[in-house]
């Protein structure tokens, strides 16, 4: 008997969803959580996740909020070596 029991993925109908799996768009939804994207309003909207998603990731690398510093850039904190 295994731990954790694979449970079927649940959705409503209506709901979209774009697996990055296999770059299909499905109902559902098919597939795990962990290779899809959604729930979407539609099937073309489902359809461009991909394009949504590397807007929204281009939107977020140039949030001053969310701009991180290059990795290993010296940013004096705790970690940095004393000078």
């Amino acid at each position: 008997m295994s731990l954790f029991k694979r449970r079927p993925a649940h959705g409503k109908p209506g709901e979209w969803f774009y697996c990055l799996k296999h770059g299909t768009v499905e109902e559902g939804p098919e597939c795990p959580a962990k290779d899809r994207l959604g729930p979407y309003s539609t099937r073309a909207e489902a359809e461009h996740a991909i394009d949504l998603a590397r807007k929204r990731n281009e939107e977020w690398q140039h949030d001053p909020r969310w701009n991180d510093p290059d990795p290993g850039q010296d940013t004096g904190g705790a970690g940095s070596p004393e000078r």
